[in-house]
């Protein structure tokens, strides 16, 4: 160990002055050390230099200096150090060899130039990039491992408000609101240990800070690069102020929209009865009058009643579809799931629609298998579902067949219920096949005369497969048919 007396002038240099042994242990540690490094001599004294102020990743070049230093006698380098708060200087290290009681050690005297390195690299940089910098429409800074401003081109010097000298050698966190500063030299100094590309909108909302003390929000770009004089991070800034101001104003037309939307399908839930009463009037007045309760009628006058019926029917139709899709948008739709022969349910449906599809010349088949298909949903739901996809199948199939498969299939631990309708009708392009379950999208009903459609129905199936947990698709080919699959997991 050194003599204390012989070595007592190092306590009283105002630079930074340190004593090593062979390995790096401390051994003396002066005022000037612990002002630039934070570490107080009691903390310091013991400790090896890698603990203390060597940046991560650098401890072999920090080694390499103590045994050059030890072998010539003397040596001199610039390092990048790290202080006892996190953050980085670069100094220039005076090393030599002493002894004091028999043994060797290591003075090092350090001089921070951090301000000095900052100047020259800048003066490097623009030399070498002012012009393609400038060119560029972000603001671009170029900061090094210290956090200082190498090179600023002309939109960030605009972005910010600074001109060219006040932003060279400035902290890049002055750039940022006070609230996101300490928690940016973290980010900073773990970006410089582990640098990558980071591309722009990639990493956390962030503002920057004018000069004049106004924020904006930014979306920043980092890439790192390796130059002569040392590494630095290239960040590219954007003002996204008015992109956010617009997506703002989106999002509340969006609330409005949703509101409106909500207010909508409320009044149509709660309209139900007053709506479908006076339609059921009309449909039962006329039917009473046509047959002939009330006294004989004529020709001309049966024609005109039954085309009263018809359309009141048709619009009947069209409101139940916009009250159940409000219903459900609005949260309405109570489903009530219990065990139900849905072989037998389908068996139903089928006989109910048989003649109208007899009275087209179509077959309507129906493929189950003979045990009972039990399985646990909501009837209303479900009969509705194959209701609309069978009628469907019949209205727009002009010769041929409809044909309806039913089966339970084992899908794991659990079954589902496999349903789907086949025809021969014209079938539905590529193109349609892409929106066919958007509401109001009629497909190919727009292409086939004399055939109506509310372009309701299958929008609304595909709603009701969903509260079941279910699903529905269509296959189809032009000139061939299509098929339509409802299928449904075991709750």
């Amino acid at each position: 160990m050194p003599d204390q007396v012989d070595y007592r002038w190092i306590a009283d240099d105002p630079d930074a002055l340190m004593m090593l042994d062979h390995a790096g242990k401390v051994l003396e540690w002066n005022d000037g050390a612990e002002r630039m490094f934070g570490y107080s001599r009691s903390e310091a004294v013991g400790a090896r230099i890698h603990e203390l102020v060597t940046v991560p990743g650098s401890e072999a070049e920090q080694d390499h200096f103590i045994a050059e230093t030890t072998e010539c006698g003397r040596g001199t380098f610039e390092a990048l150090r790290r202080r006892n708060d996190g953050t980085l200087i670069y100094v220039v290290i005076s090393g030599k060899v002493g002894q004091g009681a028999g043994e060797l050690y290591l003075l090092f005297s350090e001089k921070d130039v951090t301000q000095l390195k900052v100047q020259r690299d800048s003066k490097s940089l623009e030399s070498k990039f002012r012009e393609l910098l400038d060119s560029m429409p972000d603001g671009i800074v170029i900061v090094n491992p210290t956090g200082h401003i190498l090179i600023a081109n002309r939109q960030a010097e605009w972005l910010f408000g600074y001109d060219r000298d006040e932003l060279r050698a400035r902290p890049i966190e002055d750039l940022l609101p006070q609230r996101f500063r300490s928690a940016h030299k973290g980010h900073r100094s773990h970006y410089f240990s582990t640098p990558r590309t980071r591309a722009m909108g990639a990493g956390l909302e962030l503002y920057g800070l004018r000069k004049d003390g106004t924020e904006f929000p930014v979306e920043i770009s980092l890439s790192p690069l390796k130059t002569e004089e040392t590494p630095v991070v290239m960040s590219a800034i954007r003002d996204v102020s008015e992109r956010r101001g617009f997506e703002q104003a989106l999002q509340e037309k969006n609330l409005e929209l949703l509101a409106a939307n909500r207010a909508k399908d409320h009044f149509l839930a709660s309209m139900s009865h007053e709506l479908r009463t006076p339609l059921n009037a009309v449909i039962g007045f006329t039917g009473t009058l046509l047959m002939k309760l009330p006294g004989e009628l004529n020709p001309e006058q049966t024609r005109q009643l039954e085309i009263v019926r018809n359309n009141a029917r048709h619009l009947l139709a069209l409101i139940n579809d916009l009250l159940n899709l409000a219903k459900i948008e609005a949260g309405k739709i109570e489903l009530n799931f219990e065990p139900i022969d849905c072989g037998a349910l389908v068996g139903e449906i089928a006989a109910s629609l048989r003649p109208q599809a007899l009275s087209k010349g179509l077959e309507l088949i129906l493929a189950t298998q003979s045990d009972p298909i039990v399985f646990e949903t909501d009837r209303r739901a479900l009969s509705q579902i194959i209701i609309n996809l069978v009628g469907n199948a019949i209205k727009f199939t002009l010769h041929g067949s409809v044909r309806i498969d039913l089966v339970l299939e084992e899908a794991g631990k659990k079954r589902r219920l496999a349903l789907s309708v086949s025809d021969t009708g014209p079938g539905i392009g590529e193109e349609e096949l892409s929106s066919l379950f958007e509401a109001f999208v009629q497909g190919h009903a727009s292409r086939m005369k004399g055939v109506e459609g509310t372009g309701l129905g299958l929008h609304l199936s595909r709603k009701l497969a969903v509260l079941l947990g279910g699903e529905l698709s269509c296959t189809s080919t032009l000139g061939t048919g299509s098929v339509f699959t409802l299928i449904l997991p075991e709750p």
